[in-house]
């Protein structure tokens, strides 16, 4: 027993890990978890909103090339109502195909094509007539 007493009570620092081998506490793995839910939450909040916005922009533009292509209607269809030309409806719209969703670029790319040719020709029209 007289050699036990001799090294002395047992040093505890060897046991030990270095500062940065420690895992780390329960409370910094909770912080943690809800800053990361939190960002989460903030991207999906924002993520929704990008995309009504988007769908509202789709929606205006959809309005505004079926106004263009009534007003080409009427421009190169000639002018059944001389004091407000727009305002005759356009041709009647066979329903929407259903949509494979490989050509939709191709079919968007056309339509883009007829309208522009179509205000290009209404460019050209005068406005005093």
């Amino acid at each position: 027993m007289e050699g036990m007493e001799r090294r002395g009570p047992e040093d505890s620092d060897r046991w030990r890990l270095p500062e940065a081998a420690r895992p780390p506490l329960l409370g910094e793995l909770v912080e943690r978890i809800d800053e990361a839910l939190a960002t989460a939450r903030a991207s999906e909040a924002a993520v929704m909103t990008v995309g009504a916005a988007a769908l509202d922009a789709a929606e205006q533009a959809r309005r505004a090339a079926g106004l263009a292509e009534r007003a080409s209607a009427a421009v190169a269809g000639g002018r059944e109502s001389e004091q407000f030309p727009l305002a005759t409806p356009g041709p009647a719209r066979s329903a929407p195909r259903p949509r494979s969703g490989e050509d939709d670029l191709g079919d968007f790319t056309a339509r883009a094509d007829r309208i522009a040719e179509r205000l290009r020709r209404l460019q050209r029209v005068s406005l005093s007539a």
